[in-house]
């Protein structure tokens, strides 16, 4: 039987910062989006959302 793994990918609060930071320079909004891995048990095979 296939086991799939999900993962979420969450933001480090630094990177975030920083990426308000140059938004708030050129006077844009940002917006994030959060991600996921998801990976099939005992394999290399993996899926980024």
């Amino acid at each position: 039987m296939i086991k799939i793994l999900k993962q979420e990918i969450p933001f480090e609060k630094s990177l975030k910062q920083r990426l308000e930071f140059i938004c708030e320079f050129c006077k844009t909004t940002p917006t994030f989006i959060n991600g996921s891995i998801r990976k099939i048990d005992k394999s290399n095979l993996a899926y980024t959302k």
